[in-house]
């Protein structure tokens, strides 16, 4: 019913930037809230930027360095990622959740890699 298609993912030196989008369709894609999560290797997936009970939440690690943001034209969900680190490399996924009802959807996943 909804599918999440991300893109942006890339090799980037240490200090530059990208921006992820992940473009939702479906039915009702409009009533969907989207966030960031990441997953390295050997660890496990973690919160880098979502809406929380309404409040845009962070990662501690990413805070000041990335912005989440939407354009709700477009059914679309942006991560820019700014002074990227070696350790910001994992890969990230897109998270959407229907603010009515308590479905939960997974993009594929992009791969982020930030070179030293």
């Amino acid at each position: 019913q909804v599918q999440l298609v991300e893109s942006g993912g890339g090799l980037v030196q240490a200090g530059g930037s990208l921006r992820l989008s992940c473009v939702a369709s479906g039915t009702m894609a409009t009533l969907l809230v989207m966030g960031w999560y990441r997953q390295a290797p050997g660890k496990q997936r973690e919160l880098v930027a979502d809406v929380l009970s309404g409040t845009t939440t962070y990662a501690d690690s990413v805070k000041g360095r990335f912005t989440l943001s939407r354009d709700s034209a477009k059914n679309t969900v942006y991560l820019q990622m700014n002074s990227l680190k070696p350790e910001d490399t994992a890969v990230y996924y897109c998270k959407a959740r229907r603010i009515i009802g308590s479905s939960i959807y997974w993009g594929q996943g992009t791969q982020v890699t930030v070179s030293s």
